[in-house]
């Protein structure tokens, strides 16, 4: 829906719904939380006991590297399409696809963190070990991030 502020970003305010504060804020954290999760998986190739490392280990790992890397091109992708687009001519479909890609970039973060937490937990205590608490970590993450939402939105109270 065309909205006629949207040529004026003079007119929009922190809580107008052309606003891109709050989605800035969001991918910043998400953005940063990637890259120390992709700065740590980029040098585990270079240590010594990477290669003593199970295959299966190792396309876990490959699976999780990619996922994040995925995430950081999702979550930084809002930041360049606002570079190439400006001035936006319609803020509230720029938002829109700015959300979607945050949430495909949450759901490989979500992947990504799950399968770190299994390459690295399985060379401390082993496979088992790590894939239980991988699945245990997915099942939070699930619930916390995706589910919880869901089942308790914010909407206004009744009557107002």
């Amino acid at each position: 829906m065309y909205d006629p502020r949207e040529r004026d970003p003079s007119t929009v305010t922190d809580d107008d719904p052309n606003s891109l504060g709050d989605l800035h804020q969001e991918l910043r954290i998400l953005l940063q939380g990637s890259q120390v999760l992709a700065g740590f998986l980029v040098v585990l190739p270079f240590s010594a006991r990477f290669g003593d490392i199970s295959p299966f280990e190792k396309w876990v790992y490959l699976a999780a590297f990619l996922s994040t890397t995925l995430s950081i091109v999702l979550f930084s992708a809002p930041a360049i399409h606002h570079r190439l687009q400006r001035p936006l001519v319609n803020r509230i479909q720029f938002k829109n696809r700015a959300t979607r890609m945050m949430l495909i970039g949450g759901v490989t973060l979500s992947l990504a963190l799950s399968l770190a937490t299994q390459v690295a937990v399985s060379e401390i205590v082993g496979d088992v070990v790590g894939s239980v608490v991988a699945a245990g970590i997915a099942a939070i993450i699930t619930f916390t991030w995706w589910v919880f939402p869901t089942m308790f939105p914010n909407r206004a109270p009744e009557g107002s």
